[in-house]
């Protein structure tokens, strides 16, 4: 099970956003002509109005020899660029969602040669908050290519900043031979990719007022993986002082130990020594590591399935992270970077995975699904989404409060309203799915490709554009202020939280309780939708890594 869902989990959302049309070639506006530290740029408006400008550089190409270091500065230019198209995405494994593209699944694509940024502004900004968006993907895939900030840019009044990163086995990846090859205290980190970022904010600082932002006020945000990410920024010594809000979406708090990810302890899938001594030898050097060929260094990790790429990532290397972990980082206001955080989950978020599973889901003429067992399929994604939940919000947000940190809001997002034919029942197979609320955040309904025309209908356009304002508003509240607003009261010990869904279902609204393991165990152990038989097959998914601390429910409600 820890296999399928580190692999399954690949296609979040952040490559599902593809546009169905060639969008019309932008055309450089001297409007959006500014300077940064590096040099002038040039951009282009966006049809809603924004100004936007491509591929920025914020760091120098992690190639060659800066091939598992540190992230180096940016080099600068004479003259103008115009930042006109998007960068190449990082190198990564394509998956079924790419041949939307016309890209065959399973193919290495991508450039080492990837840390760029885009930047989505308001007309006239001046002195606006800064909004640092971190794509998802679970760190070996996607890019922010996936991604539009203009309309949240024009709505909130903020300054939209996209930020790609290492990925995969070049964003994470520890050996003794690296660091003993080190030539600063971050190159001997495990956790490049979360280098890169911090890079990024360190740039956002240098240049957001080139664009007419605040460097001031800067709220990074990101969904799944890249929720994932702002928590190790949040847990992160280096990254202190480069931000001053935080929101987690769908995250998680999970990490391995240094020696774990090496595979001198554990389990982890493909540890960095065996596959160093499957590239080249027990006695690799750094050079040698350096040298491997891109698509050797992929292959070593066994990819299949058009998918997979399982690995060890979120390490706690003692550089980046703390030795004793990401979760342990949270336990005092002495021990992260201590800023006012959102963090929350979709109701239904394992919804998006188990359609995809083809042991929960039958799939006709290669497009639609349906649940092979209908009361099964609810059950096990309810209770799996509840453990996710557990480990992103309400086990993360008690720890901050009993830590002294009070600035917590958490959040559940419901809509459920996406269009049913004779084919399938989007409102039952996703429901309140991962990634849902993406689309409502920065109201922009393009993010599953084909699927969106469907998903996103005339019948609730009204409904769901209404829920993305008020979203919208409250993130930007958030940005602007570290509040996201009157109606949402802070984490307490009732557990509160906002409720997003629309008015015909009740929402928003501030609904109150805290779940444990310990709850979802006396809830699965009653459910009478379930045979004993099926508790027990629930109650084994939930022990998984995937989910954090899972184990111990089968044996609470007395599974073998």
């Amino acid at each position: 099970m820890r296999r399928f869902l580190a692999s399954v989990v690949c296609l979040l959302v952040a490559a599902c956003g593809e546009r169905d049309d060639a969008s019309t070639e932008p055309v450089a506006d001297p409007a959006t002509t500014t300077a940064t530290a590096q040099g002038q740029l040039t951009g282009y408006v966006s049809p809603e109005g924004a100004h936007v400008w491509h591929a920025i550089p914020y760091a120098a190409p992690p190639v060659g020899d800066l091939r598992w270091r540190a992230p180096r500065p940016a080099g600068s230019w004479t003259g103008n660029r115009d930042a006109l198209t998007r960068a190449e995405r990082c190198s990564q494994i394509t998956n079924s969602l790419d041949q939307g593209r016309g890209v065959e699944a399973g193919l290495r694509v991508g450039s080492e040669d990837c840390l760029y940024l885009d930047v989505f502004a308001p007309p006239g900004a001046v002195d606006l908050p800064v909004m640092v968006w971190i794509h998802g993907g679970s760190n070996v895939w996607g890019s922010i290519e996936a991604y539009d900030g203009s309309q949240l840019a024009i709505d909130q009044n903020v300054i939209i900043i996209m930020v790609q990163y290492r990925l995969g086995p070049l964003g994470w990846f520890a050996h003794p031979a690296l660091r003993e090859d080190a030539e600063t205290a971050e190159d001997g980190a495990a956790d490049f990719a979360i280098l890169d970022l911090i890079a990024a904010l360190r740039w956002t600082r240098e240049n957001a007022h080139a664009f007419g932002g605040n460097p001031g006020r800067v709220t990074i945000f990101g969904e799944s993986a890249g929720g994932h990410n702002v928590a190790a920024l949040l847990a992160s010594p280096l990254a202190a002082g480069l931000f001053d809000r935080a929101i987690i979406q769908s995250g998680s708090i999970a990490s391995v130990p240094l020696a774990e990810a090496e595979g001198r302890i554990g389990e982890a899938a493909n540890p960095s020594l065996t596959i160093a001594e499957r590239l080249v030898g027990a006695d690799a050097s750094a050079d040698d590591l350096r040298a491997v060929d891109l698509d050797d260094l992929f292959a070593a990790y066994e990819t299949g399935g058009g998918f997979r790429l399982t690995m060890p990532t979120m390490i706690a290397d003692g550089v980046v992270l703390p030795l004793d972990g990401l979760r342990s980082a949270f336990a005092s206001e002495e021990t992260f970077n201590a800023v006012p955080v959102i963090t929350g989950t979709n109701r239904d978020e394992m919804k998006l995975f188990n359609a995809l599973d083809p042991r929960l889901a039958s799939r006709h003429l290669g497009v639609f699904y349906r649940p092979r067992d209908r009361g099964f399929y609810d059950a096990l994604s309810d209770y799996q989404s509840r453990v996710w939940a557990i480990g992103a919000v309400d086990d993360l947000a008690t720890i901050m409060r009993e830590g002294g940190h009070e600035d917590v809001w958490a959040y559940r997002f419901d809509w459920d309203e996406g269009g049913s034919n004779v084919f399938i029942d989007t409102g039952f197979m996703l429901g309140a799915a991962h990634a849902m609320e993406i689309p409502f955040v920065f109201n922009r309904f393009e993010l599953f490709g084909q699927l969106d025309r469907f998903l996103f209908n005339d019948r609730n356009a009204e409904s769901r554009e209404a829920l993305a304002r008020t979203m919208g508003q409250h993130w930007g509240n958030f940005a602007r202020t570290g509040h996201p607003g009157a109606d949402w009261p802070r984490w307490g010990e009732r557990g509160q939280r906002m409720r997003f869904d629309t008015e015909e279902d009740g929402g928003p609204e501030v609904v109150r309780g805290a779940e444990t393991m310990e709850s979802i165990a006396e809830r699965l152990s009653g459910d009478q939708r379930l045979t004993p038989e099926e508790r027990c097959q629930v109650a084994a998914t939930l022990g998984d890594r995937f989910f954090g601390e899972g184990g111990g429910i089968a044996e609470m409600i007395g599974c073998g």
